[in-house]
């Protein structure tokens, strides 16, 4: 069985298992939760959720995160600058196939970054860097722990495993994802060393 596999079942059994460990004693482990976090970690800075955190003003975009083309800007509010939204381009939802490879995704709620007070970068940071980030509300948007994991439930979020035609999705599939979020939690969130 790999690694990854293994570290899957693992955080899947401990996060089944009401925030126990395997070994039924205690929550879940400081170094399970670490375990746990690498997984998340590897979510968040996959293109499919990097893109829209970079380090600049502009997002990126493809799997390589190259520069947005047209260069689009984050604005005032993490929606775009004024006459280039990100909701004019990206509509309410992924176009069909038949629109061609090249056609900008969409989503429901509407498209857009964090904002400029609060980025979030997911972009060229440490792990620990970007754990320590996450889970403070000055850096995510206010958000305490269950206010994140009812985010990762947001429309936006989850277009990142469905991302249409042409597009890589996240290949962490997303039960384990959540999986490995709820046993990070479980363990009090633990943060690798900067």
């Amino acid at each position: 069985m790999n690694k990854l596999v293994f570290t899957i079942i693992t955080i899947a059994s401990a996060a089944c298992s009401g925030g126990r460990s395997s070994s039924g004693g205690g929550m879940v482990a400081a170094g399970d939760g670490l375990a746990a976090w690498e997984t998340v970690r590897g979510v968040l800075q996959h293109p499919r959720c990097a893109n829209c955190h970079p380090a600049g003003d502009q997002p990126l975009q493809g799997d390589e995160g190259r520069p947005h083309n047209q260069n689009v800007q984050r604005g005032p509010a993490g929606r775009g600058m004024v006459g280039a939204e990100c909701t004019t381009c990206h509509g309410p939802a992924n176009p069909p196939a038949s629109y061609g490879a090249h056609t900008p995704p969409g989503v429901s709620n509407g498209w857009h970054m964090p904002t400029p007070e609060q980025p979030l970068v997911f972009v060229g940071v440490s792990s620990g860097a970007l754990c320590a980030q996450v889970k403070d509300p000055a850096h995510n948007g206010g958000k305490d722990m269950a206010a994140l994991r009812a985010h990762l439930d947001d429309p936006l979020v989850q277009w990142g495993w469905s991302p249409g035609l042409g597009r890589a999705p996240v290949p962490t599939p997303r039960a384990a994802f959540l999986a490995a979020w709820d046993a990070w939690a479980a363990a009090g969130a633990p943060c690798p060393a900067p």
